[in-house]
């Protein structure tokens, strides 16, 4: 049987949101079978649950923000997307999330920090089946036209990989591969995705902080690029980090389906909003997907009963 999965014991990481620039504490604690991942707002003085899923997103203005009931007034937490990424690279079904701010730290803007923290805490096999939602049908969503057309669409497809294809204009993202494919029976999620950072460009900074946005952002924690080259004086994690950055933050936002897909995403310019749209969509016809689980192992598909091997 392919068994949910969470943590062994409990881990903690102390950063600053990458946006509200505010210090936070963050718990990760092992949760009972189909409980699904939850986050905590330990700071107020009630505490405040917030399960994830796509219905309790509230806003994807660059991040994925989930709130109490979907409530964009509601208590809420920030830049999920990255902790969500790791725990899809994982295969982690249920997890407590204790955090003592609004937005989830960014560390180092990638999600390997997460996947390092989630492996220190050891991975736990649960006594339950674990439930995927497999597509059966295409699903689809558009925006936009000519130049300033994005779309993402998720076909059937027994077992889970991703395309996606990004179009920036720019000379220094364009040096780079803009097309990446991943596929997640190859088991090589944190070598070849889970390093690439977040990315942001010198033009747009003044406006982003005028709006309260990128205030914990620096180059320890972002990709900075001016209007024609990378700044960060290491450069590179991958000759193709940009469109893979937006790999792992797809992969983040699609896990907030709250099971594992079975299913190939194509994306072109795809971003949160998208992502989130095409999830609503794919949930609001139950013709399109079903729930299903594996009994044995050589029934699902191939990768996905291997746990992914320590550092």
């Amino acid at each position: 049987m392919i068994r949910q999965r969470t943590l062994k014991s409990i881990t903690r990481a102390v950063g600053v949101g990458v946006h509200s620039g505010q210090r936070v504490e963050l718990t990760l604690r092992p949760a009972p079978a189909d409980a699904g991942i939850t986050f905590h707002r330990t700071d107020l003085p009630v505490t405040v649950d917030i399960p994830v899923t796509p219905f309790a997103v509230s806003d994807t203005r660059m991040a994925s923000t989930i709130s109490a009931g979907g409530d964009p007034g509601a208590p809420k937490v920030q830049t999920i997307e990255h902790l969500m990424s790791a725990c899809a690279g994982l295969g982690l079904d249920n997890l407590h999330v204790d955090i003592t701010a609004e937005e989830v730290p960014i560390l180092d803007g990638s999600a390997a920090s997460f996947v390092f923290l989630l492996q220190s805490a050891g991975i736990e096999l649960q006594t339950a089946p674990k439930r995927f939602l497999r597509v059966l049908k295409p699903v689809e969503v558009r925006e936009g036209e000519g130049a300033t057309l994005k779309w993402a669409r998720l076909e059937p497809f027994h077992g889970y990989k991703l395309a996606f294809e990004i179009e920036f204009n720019h000379p220094a993202v364009d040096a780079t591969g803009r097309k990446v494919e991943f596929d997640f029976s190859s088991g090589q999620y944190k070598r070849d995705i889970a390093r690439a950072r977040t990315f942001g460009f010198t033009k747009d900074v003044e406006m982003m902080r005028a709006r309260g946005l990128g205030l914990g952002g620096n180059m320890d924690n972002v990709i900075v690029v001016d209007d024609y080259r990378v700044l960060n004086s290491e450069g590179l994690r991958y000759d193709d980090e940009f469109v893979k950055h937006k790999i792992l933050d797809a992969i983040g936002d699609l896990h907030i389906a709250g099971k594992p897909l079975l299913a190939s995403y194509v994306a072109y310019k795809s971003g949160h909003a998208l992502n989130n749209k095409l999830l609503r969509k794919l949930l609001a016809d139950a013709s399109a997907y079903e729930v299903v689980t594996f009994e044995r192992e050589d029934q699902a598909p191939r990768g996905f009963a291997a746990l992914a091997p320590a550092w």
